[in-house]
């Protein structure tokens, strides 16, 4: 009897010892893979973190340099402002012609290396992170605001600059920017089809049609004309970019522009129509205006302002540029 006693106890013992071998191994494996998918998951943040400081750094930096003065220094400061834990570190190459190369990469301590993960319990090395943005600079080809094309006869860009000329774009009657009738378009203005309310989208070798035959803008327009002049109440600066066309073909509803590229315009005033909004700083008797700038007839219809530089961060798009009217963008290439 005390054999098998003895014998089941030392069985028992036996099985216990194995177990627990099993279940230390067990252990060790599934924490190693839960330091695993904890270290993955850490990497690929930082390096989304680090993306968006390239892509950010190479923006700021070719639009400095478009604007005249390449501030490298902008690359360092929007790489860590992206970054959780404000430690990173970017370099700028500015070797190509109209580009901007911006290399972003993890700074931990002194190093350029991602070394708290949990794999380092194991030995594991340190990770290094990093990314790259490349922008340049490129004419807008399409674009979208305000429903008006201007004729390439009606400015002149040889000095577009904050001093350029201050000028009166009139649409009726006859003047500047006006055929012998006193319209590009008769029945037109000039005017485009709208996308949405007070909104065209155009494209730079397409024909947009004029939308409206009478001397009004379009409907919906009067919001966006009450923000201006709020804006310019408050001695802020309305700059519109507004589509460029070279010929014209149709009458009324039925008119087509061929637009050409995009300028922007600096508004100091306008009459849209009669009126409340639609009539702002028109006469000469307003700041900064004169008797030549002046558009205050019944039937007057006109924009007076002065045609500058500007460049502005575009949205990528890879449809081909226009003329250059003194308008850039800002886009990432890769």
């Amino acid at each position: 009897m005390r054999r098998l006693i003895n014998r089941t106890k030392s069985t028992g013992s036996g099985e216990s010892g194995a177990a627990g071998v099993m279940v230390a191994v067990m252990m060790l494996v599934l924490i190693g893979a839960g330091a695993l998918a904890v270290d993955v998951g850490q990497i690929y943040a930082e390096r989304a973190q680090l993306q968006n400081g390239a892509d950010a750094g190479a923006l700021a930096v070719a639009l400095s340099c478009e604007q005249g003065t390449c501030n490298s220094a902008l690359a360092d400061n929007l790489a860590n402002s992206n970054a959780n834990d404000s430690a990173s570190t970017a370099a700028v190459d500015l070797s190509v012609a109209g580009q901007v190369t911006v290399t972003t990469s993890t700074k931990n301590g002194s190093s350029s290396f991602l070394t708290n993960l949990f794999a380092n319990a194991i030995n594991a090395g340190p990770v290094t992170v990093g990314a790259q943005a490349t922008a340049g600079v490129g004419l807008p080809g399409s674009g979208s605001g305000f429903p008006l094309a201007l004729s390439d006869n009606c400015y002149n860009l040889t000095s577009a600059s904050q001093t350029a000329e201050v000028q009166k774009i009139s649409y009726k009657p006859g003047g500047t920017c006006t055929g012998p009738s006193g319209t590009q378009i008769p029945g037109g203005w000039g005017w485009l089809d709208q996308s949405s309310p007070c909104n065209a989208i155009t494209h730079v070798g397409t024909n947009d049609m004029g939308s409206n035959p009478g001397n009004n803008p379009p409907s919906g327009c009067s919001d966006i004309l009450d923000a201006w002049k709020a804006t310019l109440l408050a001695g802020g600066e309305v700059k519109v970019q507004f589509p460029v066309f070279d010929t014209s073909t149709g009458t009324g509803q039925g008119g087509s522009f061929h637009i050409i590229g995009y300028a922007t315009f600096k508004i100091w005033g306008w009459k849209f129509g009669n009126n409340h909004q639609y009539e702002f700083r028109n006469s000469g008797t307003d700041p900064g205006m004169t008797s030549a700038l002046a558009c205050t007839g019944g039937n007057d219809r006109c924009v007076i302002g002065q045609f500058i530089e500007y460049s502005a961060i575009g949205s990528g798009s890879t449809v081909p540029g226009g003329a250059n009217l003194g308008t850039s963008e800002i886009r990432l290439i890769k």
